[in-house]
C-alpha cells in the first residue's frame, strides 16, 4: 500500500502490518495496566529507510480498530536547522555534528507535555516539496495515545514502550543500490554511518526489537511476540 502524506510517502507492506499488529497488542496490554486516563506514549527508533514511519502508521491504524485515537509525531520535523540548510550546515560543522543534538528536544518535550496535559499544541511540520517548516495546531484532548517515531525517538521524555528496528543502513543501501544506477553520495554515506552509530547507542533502551526479518522480540529475553 502506498500512502502519500504531507512530507512523507509511505510504502506499507505485509511485514510492516504483521509487526504493527504484534506491537499494537503489546501496547494494549501495557496500557491496560495504567489508570484509565493515562496518556500512553510509544517510541519507535530506526535508521533512515528502516520502515519506522510505516510501522508507526500501521500501529496507529491497528489501535484505531480498538477505538484508540492516535497521533504520530515524526522527529524529523524537529531538526534545529531547516531542511534546505541542513546538508550545508553539516558540511560546515563537520560530520561529528550529525547526531542527537541536531534536534530541538525542548520543543519535542513541550509538545509531549501538551499531550500529557491534554492541551492544544503547535507542532512543527516539514513540507517536503518546498522543504520548509510549517506549523500544525493539534488538540491533544482528542488524542488517546502518542507515537513518537524517528532516528532517536526512544530517547524522548515520557516514552512508556520503546521499539528498536535493527535493520541498518548497510542493508538498506544494498537494497537501494540494486535499484539506483547513480553512484552513492559520499557525504551522505558518511551521514548514514554516523547516524547508524548514534541510533545503535540507543538500542539498550528498547523493550521490543524488530529484527531484520521484521519479527518482533522482547529485548531482554529474545522471546517472540508474534
Amino acid at each position: 500500500i502506498q500512502l502519500e502524506m504531507p512530507g512523507v510517502i509511505l510504502l506499507i507492506n505485509d511485514l510492516h502490518k504483521a509487526a504493527a499488529e504484534a506491537i499494537a497488542k503489546r501496547v494494549i496490554t501495557e496500557r491496560a495496566k495504567m489508570p484509565k486516563s493515562y496518556k500512553f506514549i510509544l517510541g519507535i527508533t530506526g535508521e533512515s529507510g528502516s520502515g519506522k514511519a510505516e510501522v508507526a502508521h500501521s500501529i496507529a491504524l491497528e489501535l484505531k480498530k480498538e477505538h484508540i485515537r492516535v497521533k504520530v509525531l515524526r522527529t524529523d520535523n524537529y531538526y534545529i536547522v531547516p531542511p534546505l540548510l541542513l546538508t550545508e550546515w553539516r558540511k560546515t560543522k563537520g560530520i561529528e555534528s550529525v547526531g542527537i543534538n541536531e534536534y530541538d528536544w525542548n520543543l519535542l518535550s513541550r509538545n509531549i507535555q501538551d499531550f500529557k496535559e491534554e492541551r492544544e499544541s503547535m507542532l512543527p511540520w516539514v513540507d517536503a516539496v518546498p522543504e520548509q517548516v510549517d506549523k500544525l495546531i493539534t488538540d491533544f484532548k482528542k488524542v488517546d495515545l502518542l507515537i513518537v517515531s524517528g532516528l532517536y525517538a526512544i530517547k524522548a521524555d515520557g516514552v512508556d514502550l520503546r521499539v528498536f528496528i535493527e535493520l541498518n543502513y548497510h542493508e538498506i543501501q544494498m537494497a537501494k543500490n540494486k535499484e539506483a544506477k547513480a553512484p552513492a553520495d559520499e557525504f551522505k554515506m558518511k551521514v548514514y554511518e554516523k547516524e547508524h552509530l548514534n541510533v545503535l547507542s540507543l538500542k539498550p533502551l528498547s523493550a521490543l526489537i524488530i529484527n531484520k526479518g521484521y519479527q518482533v522480540f522482547v529485548a531482554k529475553t529474545g522471546e517472540s511476540i508474534m
